[in-house]
């Protein structure tokens, strides 16, 4: 399921608008905005996409970690989950010294 971060109504995994407010979950959901940030962070130089330990074969084949203008977008296309893609970002964060 994604949430939508402009009214919080979750919609399935497929959708590409949010089923409440209509607004583009490509940019408007949880993950993306979640994704948009860490990207936008100077001291975060990679990601990890971390699952849940009942995630479908699909997400579990995507755990790992990336440079950040590479991470895969979530949820991921193929996911089975009955409760949709289990996977959610982590940064990994650079500690800058002067």
């Amino acid at each position: 399921m994604q949430t939508c971060t402009r009214c919080f109504a979750q919609s399935p995994d497929s959708a590409l608008l949010c089923v409440s407010c209509q607004s583009d979950l490509r940019d408007f959901s949880s993950t993306s905005i979640a994704l948009k940030k860490f990207k936008e962070n100077d001291r975060i130089q990679y990601i990890r996409i971390s699952v849940g330990n009942d995630a479908c074969p699909v997400c579990h084949a995507q755990q790992g970690t990336y440079p950040k203008d590479q991470v895969p977008v979530l949820p991921h296309t193929g996911c089975s989950h009955a409760e949709g893609c289990r996977c959610f970002y982590e940064p990994f964060l650079e500690q800058l010294y002067p």
